[in-house]
């Protein structure tokens, strides 16, 4: 569906979009699925319902929907042309049957396989797509600690935590950074099977849904991004345990804010970047950026377009702690 859009993105915005992407048309193609409104979707939550029986009563709604794949049933794209507020209205919405997500945004956790006696970190956790999502996986098993800042933020996390009966989650609310600091320092010394670090970003890969983004994209606002996400992504790995699993998440295209950060990583931390497989169209980390050059082991990173899968766009790489040895000072 095309929509009227009154926002443009700014010259540099489109050159750095050509220098990400293979040629005009895929550049082209870009721009032009940008200015439309992809399909909404939903994931099952397991908790409560089987996705078999959440099917049933969507279609005896009336609503026309499809599962694209197979081994995830319980993701759910909807067909139909619904009203304003009618997938949120809902009443298996309201019970907690369904949480509304968009299809890439549930990759990290797919991708990460959170068992259900694991202890995982979710650092930047509301508004709770990704911690309901590895709640329902771990069968509300083991222990998701999942953290935020803004208590408007946690509200609203919690709310949706309660809607959707997961029990096995601690919440906290912490600046990410403070967070980790002061789990490193307790006499516990905690650490985690498993952390999910969807950074903070600039939203580059959100501009069908909010192409305000384009007014506020600036590059001083990507190498801003990518500071913060660089001291994050460093110090939740810190709380990792050995052979213990990462995932390093963004909603955004920009090299400082993805491929740079998790190089970062290699140089700094005895890591390795491990291959996944996802069942959405993705491409593979890219090899250089200006005048920075990244591991070859980077191509295992991956970067999702909205032009690609009629999705929104992201970025996600998965990482394994080799030891607690560090390479090197902290730059």
């Amino acid at each position: 569906m095309t929509l009227n859009r009154n926002y443009e993105p700014k010259p540099r915005f489109v050159e750095r979009i050509k220098l990400l992407l293979d040629n005009e048309d895929d550049v082209n193609k870009f721009f032009e699925v940008a200015k439309t409104c992809g399909k909404k979707s939903i994931r099952v939550n397991t908790l409560k319902i089987s996705p078999e029986e959440l099917v049933i009563r969507l279609k005896n709604k009336g609503w026309k929907i499809n599962q694209p794949f197979p081994h995830y049933p319980e993701i759910v794209q909807i067909d139909s042309i619904l009203q304003p507020g009618e997938l949120g209205k809902a009443t298996e919405h309201i019970l907690g049957y369904y949480y509304v997500q968009e299809i890439t945004s549930m990759m990290p956790i797919i991708a990460l396989q959170p068992k259900d006696d694991d202890i995982l970190l979710d650092l930047c956790a509301s508004p709770g797509s990704k911690t309901t999502q590895a709640a329902a996986m771990m069968d509300n098993k083991g222990t998701i600690l999942a953290n935020d800042l803004n208590i408007g933020r946690i509200s609203i996390l919690s709310a949706n935590l309660e809607r959707c009966s997961v029990t096995n989650t601690i919440l906290t609310r912490h600046d990410g950074l403070e967070l980790c600091a002061k789990l490193k320092k307790s006499k516990t010394r905690m650490k985690f099977d498993k952390i999910l670090v969807d950074a903070p970003c600039s939203g580059e890969g959100n501009i069908r849904c909010s192409p305000r983004t384009y007014v506020e994209w600036s590059e001083s606002l990507l190498e801003n991004f990518g500071k913060r996400q660089k001291k994050l992504a460093s110090k939740a790995l810190e709380l990792l345990k050995e052979n213990g699993e990462m995932i390093y998440s963004t909603c955004t295209h920009s090299p400082e804010e993805n491929e740079s950060v998790v190089q970062y990583l290699l140089d700094n931390y005895d890591i390795k970047i491990l291959p996944i497989t996802l069942p959405i169209k993705t491409r593979p980390g890219i090899s250089k950026w200006k005048n920075e050059t990244f591991h070859p082991d980077l191509k295992h990173a991956y970067r999702i377009y909205h032009h690609d899968n009629d999705m929104e766009g992201f970025f996600l790489c998965k990482i394994k702690k080799l030891s607690d040895n560090k390479k090197g000072e902290e730059k």
